[in-house]
């Protein structure tokens, strides 16, 4: 009992960790009350027990662990820490609980794990359990299985099924019988959830086992099982699940199942190890044995379900050899199933190799062995699972012609069966056309097999995307194919769900692309030929069709072929045709004869039918002798004509074109003839092509010697190209003429030659020039010169077509896809360059030594890769073994080889083109690797080898796949930051990205939450473009699988993403230029992005020489000028008031993005409706931007005239502007600024003001183009700035300005400083928002930048600002690094250099420019401000020079500013520190304000503010109804918040108005009076009203105190306002605001203004003694409130002011002052403070730099001292308030007191006594001198009474010798003497009479304003004390009188007693001091 009393006693957690088990047991009883009492989840007693709940399951004592397990699941249940055990406490339940005995134990444990999953630990619970089916002990595995079991249906969506599954078979084979009985139960749960994808992963267990779960299965209801538990965070599902359960939903349980993908469930089988090592040499065997041998291994490897990645190229191309030439059948179906293996297990890994093999499986299909066949289809369909059809489009449409009816009809089976997987949206219009046109070829095949694939096909096609979308690829059949189709899309069945699981990654692949035509490059574009009628005959119907596809114009129309006719032939056949008389006289010796026949023969073949022309014939006829030698040239040019002329009408075929083109070159460059021939070349080139006519032109021009022949050629094909578009050419056989040319001797082949490169660059771009790199230099310079002409053009839209092509043009669908098939074909360009192949020189050699040991070798090889690349100029994919070896290469350890191979991959995208697609899963994916290299100048070199090999490849191919999501798997952060930002720059280009981009977003949440803060920043970046194109959905629900802290923060990220999400980039613009527009094929990315940055670059020359769509232009400018005559600004009233109403209530978007969305362009598209000319709204939102610069310059001209109208569309038109600056054309952004520095001139002049509204639609765009690189553009912002400034305040532009100080752009970031430089120094420190020290602070951050122009211009802006406010910039700019601050030091010394000039500029500054920043509503003043700011603006740009014609323009400056002036003169005033705050303001007009303040603007902000403006407007009557509508408001204590953050800004006002007054007003004789003393009156009642409301008051800022307190001292010692009637009630009003100033202002603020303004009075030589003597009566008024607001007061604040005024004044200087008031007020102020916070004060030192050199310190230390030592001192008696006043010890008052007294008892001292009393009362006002004068005489008493009456009456008789005036302050005292004295004398009588025998209370009337405080308390207390004590003594001789009456008349009568009595008191006194 003894030791369970000792227990007893212990707490609970000690209990429960007892070595008694009885203890434990009653701990844990005790613990799991505890735990149900306590209701805070969040209470600190849980933290107690987070050690010991492992404890509490794992107890050693059964009976203990019972209870242990129960107040473990209590503490996991409630407490909120309980996560943090998860780990531990479920490791111990499964090796401690689950094998015990006891049922209820193994319960316990079981709910505590399930717990632990509620609690959002699902992880980690299944964690360890997996691990405890390791354990030996069968018991334990029975209870791990059986949790999982219970763990399934409780939390099914959380429940990570794969490594469950992984683990069953092994279950399975267990000795244990209960253990395989609990997995085959658990394997029943698991197949509730997911079905039959269970299966595979079971299909190796016993056979016996397998029957009994598939008996199992069978019995299992087909409904999906429902989740019985949910997550703490699933509250609301289960809420939501249960109302649908009482609604009987069935439909949302079967929605909620989860269709799991088998394949996900299977672990991956590496087979690459397991191949038969002889495997590659068996399959080369000439034994099929062998070779049968070889792919049974493959086959049965290739049966695992799921393979591992790898490289398996060289496997697919060995089974692709198999199937495509092996005669073997068997061995071929053998192969097809190898490689439906191999797609099934790899899925979209195998999408790499799908290219290669395709084609050849297609062409096989001509085979009719039905297993052959059958293995082939099965291998495809598995190939198409891993590509999309969009990929494999050009091979099946190859094979659609094939001879082979087999083939079509295997091709068109397998589209069918392709279409069932598609959807609507992945099968777009680009996808269909090419394939419905095929079909419907195929429909018409003689065949049957043939026509009813095709109808299968295309009826599932029309079952899968409609019959709307199908029908208008199907006008040309007849309505019973029609039908048929219709009856085939009956008849198909699509996929289910369960299939669609597999295929529906394939759905969303072809959406992927941005959907190019598809093309066949295998068909050449030259064989695309003329006359395709003779062959098929004359029915045509079947030509539109086909030629629906304009690149498929080439096979379908058939070559017109001839073969070469005899002489004999031709005369024969020419002589049916022609007259007998025109043959016989074409070969005369007579010209006229010649002639005669070739009129004849033209009318012949004019009037000739065009079937039966015999062409070759005609032509042969023609040149018959004399032929091309024809010497008169009149018959020659007929000869030449006809020849066009046959051409053109006949069937002309190249055989015929052969017997011309040698004569028509021959004539080409004749003067006479030149032109005849050249329209025969053209009519030529219609006939029979022109890619094969040029070829043969060039080739004949060539074989001559006339070098006039040769340029004419080539100027003809230049223009030719220019009519015919570019595709088909052969620009291999070009360059080698063109080449040729270059070299002629004769300049003007030379020049033609160059000029033909410039057309050729129009459609080729950049490639070109690399087949000229090795030209001479010079020669390559006129070429460069030539291609930069056409920089900024776009190929003209052809005008000629092939003409047997042209009827299959005229088929395609108008602004189809016509930047992709438009214009002839859309065959890409760089498919035209002709390639080489380089893999034979990619030699074993090389590759061994690029992956050499040595890295010199290593090199080596590397250069001479690169140099083969460089030679080769344009290569074909296929390049051997290289990307292998440069693979390796990439991850050298040396960093030179490295960036080498970044190069060499750079060339290599170059060269290779769009063909390196191929290579980007091997090569391209190991650069995005190389991305996480430590060193930036290797990331930097990846990153551009990237971006080139994007533009080659796009991408779709990147994005494809799991490499991706893999590489941002590895934890570096540079890679992940590089990546990141990689994928938000592109994502939001992209129009679709493929599905696996989801891959990526477990990795993006990742890096949410990296440790680095740029991957942090690149990932917040990247989230809003992966909305953009995954969904906001779908991105949510991805985070359900996050932990929940972490899920939190992320779904809040998603959230603000969400908000700025970039829209998706529209759909290619549609050509308006007809279908030539997209001539250049365009499809390839670079091609697209050569495009588009000539487009951005313009050029003086821009719009020259573009015929095509020169032909719309006169159209246009028609209609222009038919629309001109109206106006183009609509005025609607209240239509911006509407705007700006909508868009508060939020029914249209706020204008905030950061690039505009569509659904912005077209808000304000639909808002400019209304209001613009339907012509200008078309032009200014026209696609091409020459239409956008012409748009602008008729803004620019109607200005001036629709001024009005202008500023009512005001808000559109700038908002239009924003959108401009998103664009990069130079032309038209210098075009918009142009206009807008005019609006804004314009909008000064009609004294607009700009609408909040409008400044943040508007302001914070135009900054962004502040960092413009061009010089131009920042010139036109900075100026468009300065402007802004007058139209809108410059206060509320800074904060945009340190807005854009932010941004990531270093040139913005140093504009905006220097703009802000500006600022300040145009309009003084209050122009900085919200704080000039929280500006200041993030100024002065960018002196540390990197960037050094950055630096440049914060060190410029914080010296700006010492140049303002001196020495304090070092306060308000914070703390900085020590390298830092010596820049910074280093800067203003140098500038300091020129202080004198600089000096008197800011003093004038600010003279001109009130310290009010937002005077530029006071209209007038605001013209001046641009000059200054210019003036200010090339301080900051020309630092280090100051020419000549600067100073003239400065004089000029001062010229301008007296001719305004001129009005006013000002008059010499008293130099104050506030004169610089103001010159007088004129007012050119007045507007007659509202006295309602919502007639004025809607915003509330802005109409305070500029009602403000108007206080100090220098027109009286305005500034009197601006400061009446202030105080209305001020009165209004539900208005007056409005007031709030505009106090300062009000208080300015007003000092500048008290100022205008003091030099304007008051001067001026014209000005009333009593309109001065109105004005007054208005100021002094708004500012009472304002001082009378503590939280407004509070708000006034020190500076701004400062000038306030300095303006009304100023006005109080005014003598001109006391000479004016009323002028003393003025005065009066004054001394009330201030006392209510001191009263009610923020204590902190106003002592420091106080200081400061007391520090510039002293320094201030021209200043009167008079202004420092009342700031310091103000001070003492202060101090003594003190009391109550000392806990208000930032004393380090204080401190610091009090240090800067005792540097400025040390104690030797302030004591050689004329007066000693000012030390003594500062030692008063000290002392009250030291009091008052003890010995903490010296705790207040941290804003003092070297406090340890301060004097401040020192002094505060001898004062903490010293009060210390009275802490025992008693507390005064009197009637001010004890403790609060300080305190001397009474040895030391004794010692002082004595020693004055002492002096005034001796006659030499007397006046020096007197005057130390009087100073000693002053400085201790609490000091009791009652025990000093109770033992002297009356006399003596009276004696130093009427000495201290008569020092204060000298000391205050100075006032009057200074001011020389009546001084309010005089008069004030003057009037309270007497109520002071009556009041004592009261107090004195009631004594006399009974009435109060307490002690006098000296509460004396509210003192004056200007009275001094200290010293009139002091002088009434010692008053007072003087008169208590006569009047006391005169009562006691009273008394002493009744008592006896001769002792009274004894003492009366004896004067001379007195007197002894008097000399003896003295005696005493004079021994006691002695």
């Amino acid at each position: 009992m003894a030791d369970d009393s000792e227990w007893m006693k212990l707490p609970v957690d000690q209990k429960c960790e007892h070595k008694v088990w009885k203890a434990r047991l009653n701990g844990y009883e005790e613990a799991l009350k505890l735990f149900q009492r306590i209701e805070d989840a969040k209470s600190p007693e849980w933290g107690k027990y987070l050690g010991l709940i492992k404890k509490f399951v794992t107890d050693s004592n059964a009976v203990a662990q019972l209870k242990g397990l129960e107040a473990a699941l209590a503490f996991v249940e409630n407490a909120h820490v309980a996560n943090r055990t998860t780990g531990e406490v479920v490791s111990g339940v499964v090796t401690k609980v689950f094998n015990q005995p006891k049922a209820r134990a193994k319960e316990l444990g079981m709910d505590i794990c399930l717990m632990y999953i509620e609690i959002e630990k699902a992880e980690v619970v299944q964690e360890e359990l997996l691990k405890g089916l390791d354990n030996k002990n069968p018991k334990i595995v029975v209870a791990c299985l059986e949790t999982l079991r219970k763990f399934l249906p409780s939390y099914r969506s959380i429940v990570t099924l794969k490594p469950v599954v992984k683990i069953l078979p092994k279950q399975f084979e267990s000795r244990e019988k209960a253990v395989r009985d609990e997995a085959r139960l658990l394997a029943v749960e698991i197949y509730k959830w997911i079905r039959d994808a269970l299966r595979p992963s079971l299909q190796n267990i016993n056979s016996v086992q397998l029957k009994e779960l598939e008996e199992e299965w069978v019995k299992l209801p087909s409904t999906p099982p429902k989740q019985s538990r949910f997550l703490r965070s699933q509250q609301d599902l289960k809420a939501k699940f249960e109302q649908q359960q009482v609604q009987g939903g069935e439909h949302s349980d079967e929605e909620a199942a989860v269709a799991v993908d088998p394949y996900e469930l299977l672990e991956p089988v590496e087979i690459l190890s397991k191949m038969p090592k002889d495997f590659y040499d068996k399959i080369e065997a000439k034994k099929w044995q062998e070779r049968k041998e070889a792919l049974e291994a493959i086959e049965t490897l290739t049966k695992n379900p799921k393979l591992e990645n790898g490289d398996y190229g060289d496997l697919v191309r060995a089974l692709k050899k198999v199937v495509g030439k092996d005669a073997n059948v068997m061995l071929v179906s053998l192969a097809a199933k190898c490689l439906a293996g191999l797609a099934t297990g790899l899925r979209k890994k195998f999408g790499t190799y799908a290219g290669q093999v395709v084609p050849t499986i297609l062409e096989k299909f001509k085979e009719k062995k039905p297993q052959v066949v059958q293995a082939l289809q099965e291998a495809i369909d598995a190939i198409f699972l891993t590509t999309t059809l969009q990929n494999l489009s050009e091979d099946i449409l190859a094979v659609m012609d094939n001879k082979n009816p087999s083939i079509k009809q295997q091709a068109s089976l397998f589209l069918a069966r392709s279409f069932r997987h598609c959807s609507q949206a992945t099968l777009p219009k680009s996808v269909l056309k090419p394939f419905c046109a095929a079909l419907i070829k195929q429909v018409n095949d003689s065949a049957p097999e043939v026509r009813d694939a095709a109808f299968e096909a295309l009826g599932t096609v029309m079952k899968v995307v409609g019959e709307k979308a199908v029908n208008p690829f199907l006008a040309d059949l007849d309505k019973l194919k029609l039908d048929k189709i219709k009856e085939s899309a009956d008849k198909v069945e699509l996929p289910g769900g369960k299939k669609g699981a597999g295929g529906a990654p394939v759905e969303k692949k072809p959406a992927a692309k941005a959907a190019p035509p598809p093309e066949a490059p295998k068909t050449s574009a030259p064989t695309k030929k003329a006359s395709g009628a003779a062959a098929t005959g004359p029915p045509k119907k079947g030509k539109p069709a086909s030629g629906g596809k304009a690149k498929k114009v080439a096979s379908d129309v058939k070559e017109v072929t001839e073969t070469e006719l005899s002489d004999g032939v031709c005369e024969e056949l020419a002589a049916g045709v022609l007259p007998e008389n025109c043959l016989q006289a074409l070969d005369s010796a007579n010209w006229k004869e010649r002639l005669a026949s070739m009129e004849e023969f033209q009318k012949a073949v004019e009037t000739m039918d065009t079937v039966a022309m015999p062409c070759q014939a005609l032509v042969r006829m023609l040149a018959k002798k004399p032929g091309w030698k024809e010497t008169n040239f009149q018959v020659m040019q007929m000869k030449l004509h006809i020849v066009a002329l046959v051409a053109q009408r006949g069937q002309f075929s190249k055989t015929s074109a052969s017997v011309v083109l040698e004569g028509l070159v021959d004539k080409v460059g004749d003067v006479k003839c030149g032109g005849n021939a050249k329209e025969g070349l053209t009519a030529i080139g219609e006939a029979c092509s022109l890619p094969w006519t040029a070829e043969q032109l060039v080739s004949l021009a060539f074989a001559q010697k006339n070098p006039k022949n040769q340029a004419e050629a080539l100027n003809w094909l230049a223009n030719a190209m220019k009519e015919f578009g570019f595709t088909g050419i052969n620009v291999k056989a070009f360059i080698n003429n063109v080449k040729t040319a270059l070299g002629a001797t004769n300049p003007g082949v030379r020049t033609a030659a160059i000029t033909l490169l410039g057309v050729m660059y129009l459609y080729m771009g950049a490639p070109l020039r690399m087949f000229f790199e090795d030209e001479k230099p010079a020669l390559l310079a006129q070429i460069d010169a030539e291609f930069e002409k056409m920089q900024g053009q776009s190929p003209p839209a052809p005008i000629r077509f092939t003409r047997k092509s042209a009827s299959a043009e005229d088929e395609v669908d108008e602004g189809e896809e016509q930047d992709e098939d438009g214009g002839g074909g859309g065959q890409d360009i760089m498919d035209l360059l002709p390639r080489s192949d380089i893999s034979d020189k990619i030699t074993s050699d090389l590759v061994s030594k690029i992956g050499d040991k040595n890295w010199k070798i290593r090199k080596e090889g590397l250069d001479e890769a690169a140099a083969i690349i460089s030679e080769a100029k344009f290569i074909k994919p296929t390049i051997g073994e290289l990307p292998f070896a440069l693979k390796g290469r990439l991850a050298d350890s040396n960093k030179i080889l490295v960036q080498q191979t970044l190069s060499i991959l750079q060339q290599l995208a170059a060269a290779m083109g769009p063909g390196l697609k191929q290579h980007v899963k091997s090569l391209g994916i190991p650069i995005i690797t190389v991305l996480g290299d430590s060193k930036a100048n290797v990331r930097s070199a990846a990153l551009t080898t990237l971006q080139a090999w994007v533009d080659q490849t796009g991408m779709k191919d990147w994005l494809e796949g799991e490499d991706l999501s893999e590489e941002l798997k590895r934890e570096n952060p540079f890679l992940r930051q590089e990546v990141l930002g990689w994928l938000a720059e592109k994502l939001p280009a992209l129009r679709t990205v493929p599905g696996d981009l989801m891959l990526c977003v477990p990795q993006l949440y990742t890096c949410l939450e990296d440790r680095n803060g740029d991957v942090r920043k690149k990932a917040q970046d990247a989230l809003p473009t992966f909305m953009m194109h995954l969904g906001y959905d779908k991105m949510n629900k991805a985070t359900g699988k996050l932990k929940p802290a972490s899920k939190d923060q992320v779904v809040a990220m998603l959230e603000k993403a969400r908000a700025v999400m970039p829209a998706k980039p529209a759909a290619p613009a549609k050509a308006g230029g007809g279908k030539g527009s997209a001539d250049l094929g365009g499809t390839a990315s670079d091609i697209r992005g050569r495009e588009s940055s000539r487009r951005q670059d313009p050029q003086p020359g821009v719009g020259a020489g573009a015929k095509g769509p020169g032909t719309k232009k006169p159209a246009a400018k028609g209609l222009k000028e038919e629309d001109k005559s109206g106006p183009i600004f609509i005025f609607v009233p209240n239509a911006k008031e509407q705007r700006i109403k909508e868009e508060k209530q939020l029914k249209i978007l706020k204008w905030n993005f950061i690039t505009p969305r569509d659904e912005y362009v077209e808000q304000l598209k639909t808002q400019m409706s209304t209001c613009l000319a339907k012509w200008l709204q078309e032009e200014l939102y026209h696609l091409d931007f020459q239409r956008h610069v012409k748009a602008i310059g008729v803004m620019i001209e109607r200005l001036e005239s629709e001024r009005e109208a202008t500023i009512g569309c005001l808000d559109l038109i700038l908002k239009w502007f924003t959108l401009r600056f998103f664009d990069t054309n130079t032309t038209v952004l210098m075009k918009a600024l142009e206009y807008l520095k005019l609006l804004f001139i314009m909008l000064n002049d009609e004294n607009y003001h700009l609408t909040e509204y409008e400044a943040n639609s508007f302001i914070p765009y135009l900054i962004l183009k502040v960092g413009e690189s061009k010089d131009g553009v920042r010139k036109d912002v900075r100026a468009i700035l300065t402007m802004l400034c007058k139209v809108y305040p410059a206060s509320k532009v800074f904060p945009f300005l340190m807005e854009g100080t932010k941004s990531k752009n270093s040139k913005q970031r140093a504009e905006c400083l220097e703009e802000l430089g500006c600022l300040i120094e145009g309009y003084g420190m209050n122009v900085c928002q919200p704080t000039p020290a929280k500006s200041l602070k993030e100024i002065a951050v960018h002196i540390g930048d990197r960037d050094t122009s950055v630096r440049n211009a914060a060190l410029n802006t914080v010296v700006a600002v010492y140049n303002v406010c001196g020495d304090q910039v070092y306060k308000l700019i914070g703390n900085l690094s020590e390298k830092e601050m010596s820049m910074l030091e280093e800067r203003i010394k140098r500038s300091a250099k020129k202080a004198p000039v600089k000096q008197s500029a800011s003093e004038k500054t600010q003279r001109e420019h009130p310290a009010n920043p937002n005077a530029t509503f006071s209209r007038k003043p605001a013209q001046e401000d641009p000059n200054k700011l210019n003036q200010s603006r090339q301080q900051h740009n020309e630092p280090s020079h100051n020419p000549i014609p600067k100073e003239f323009k400065l004089d000029l400056e001062k010229i301008e500013e007296d001719m305004i002036r001129d009005e006013y003169k000002m008059p010499d005033l008293i130099e104050h520190n506030l004169d610089e705050l103001l010159e007088p303001i004129i007012i050119p007009k007045s507007r007659n304000l509202s006295l309602h303040f919502d007639d004025v603007h809607n915003s509330t902000a802005s109409t305070i503010n500029y009602v403000i403006s108007q206080v100090a407007s220098g027109d009286i009557n305005t500034s009197i109804q601006a400061l009446a509508q202030i105080d209305e408001v001020l009165r209004q204590e539900d208005k007056a918040d409005a007031m709030s953050g505009h106090i300062d800004q009000l208080l300015i006002a007003t000092i500048m108005q008290l100022r205008l007054i003091n030099s304007t007003h008051l001067a001026d004789d014209r000005v009333d009076k009593k309109d001065v003393i109105k004005l007054y009156s208005c100021i002094m009642g708004s500012l009472l009203s304002l001082f009378s409301m503590e939280s407004l008051a509070r708000e006034a800022s020190m500076g701004i105190l400062k000038d306030l307190m300095h303006g009304l001292i100023m006005l109080m010692l005014d003598s001109r306002v006391e000479d004016i009637e009323e002028g003393t009630q003025v005065i009066r009003s004054v001394n009330l605001l201030v006392i209510r100033v001191l009263e009610k202002s923020d204590p902190t603020n106003l002592i420091s203004a106080l200081l400061v303004l007391l520090q510039d009075s002293l320094v201030s030589s021209a200043g009167s003694h008079t202004i420092s003597d009342l700031v310091m009566k103000c001070l003492w008024r202060v101090i003594r409130f003190l009391p109550e607001t000392i806990h208000n007061i930032n004393l380090d604040r204080i401190l610091l002011d009090i240090h800067n005024f005792m540097k400025v004044f040390p104690k030797e200087k302030l004591k050689q002052l004329k007066g000693d008031l000012p030390h003594r007020t500062l030692k008063t102020l000290l002392h009250s403070l030291c009091k008052l916070t003890g010995a903490k004060i010296l705790d207040h030192l941290s804003m003092i730099e070297n406090r340890n050199e301060s004097e401040l310190e020192a002094h505060l230390r001898r004062v903490v001292k010293h009060t210390g030592n009275l802490s025992g001192m008693k507390s005064d008696r009197g009637n001010e308030k004890s403790g609060l006043r300080t305190r001397m010890s009474k040895a030391k008052v004794s010692d002082i007191l004595t020693e004055i007294f002492k002096k005034i008892g001796s006659k030499e001292n007397t006046k020096e006594g007197l005057t130390e009393l009087y100073e000693y009362k002053l400085k201790y006002s609490d000091a009791d001198l009652e025990p000093f004068l109770k033992n002297t005489t009356q006399v003596f008493q009276n004696y130093v009474e009427r000495g201290l009456r008569m020092i204060e009456s000298e000391r205050e008789g100075k006032v009057y010798i200074q001011t020389g005036s009546c001084d309010p302050v005089l008069s004030s005292n003057e009037e309270m003497k007497p109520a002071s004295y009556y009041y004592e004398r009261l107090q004195i009588l009631k004594r006399r009479c009974g009435l109060e025998n307490t002690s006098i209370s000296l509460q004396q009337p509210t003192i004056s304003l200007t009275s001094k405080p200290a010293v009139v308390s002091s002088t009434d207390m010692l008053h007072s004390k003087l008169s208590q004590l006569k009047e006391s003594r005169e009562q006691y001789q009273q008394e002493r009188s009744a008592l006896s009456p001769t002792r009274a008349n004894t003492r009366s009568a004896s004067p001379a007693g007195d007197l002894d009595d008097l000399k003896k008191r003295l005696e005493r006194i004079k021994s006691k001091l002695q």
